[in-house]
């Protein structure tokens, strides 16, 4: 009785996780902001796909960080949006705030940062 009633506690254990991921992923793919800053990481003009590695859209570039790896918050993340950074260009005259929000919003959920 024991052992199978731990077998119970460890199966829904390791299934908690993974479904939590699966519920997580469903809230982002409905969140229309979450879309919204994925389509301009995607397309913005020069898209962020050219420069930075994010898993979440399949990205590889080579220039800038890999943002799943310093996974910045949302304020970083526009605060570079608006500004430019290194050789990242500004896109304060190229995008709105309301875009430039929803940008980094995306990122930082997507690459697992410290998004509001």
């Amino acid at each position: 009785m024991r052992f199978k009633l731990l077998g119970r506690v460890s199966l829904k254990l390791t299934l908690y996780p993974i479904l939590c991921l699966a519920c997580f992923a469903q809230a982002q793919s409905n969140d229309p902001t979450y879309m919204a800053g994925k389509s301009l990481f995607l397309k913005a003009v020069p898209a962020c796909v050219i420069c930075h590695t994010l898993n979440d859209a399949g990205s590889q570039g080579a220039v800038g960080p890999v943002l799943d790896e310093i996974k910045p918050s949302a304020e970083r993340v526009a605060k570079a949006l608006r500004n430019g950074l290194g050789s990242m260009p500004s896109y304060g005259a190229k995008l709105t705030d309301i875009q430039i929000e929803a940008l980094a919003r995306y990122v930082s959920k997507a690459s697992g940062g410290g998004a509001p």
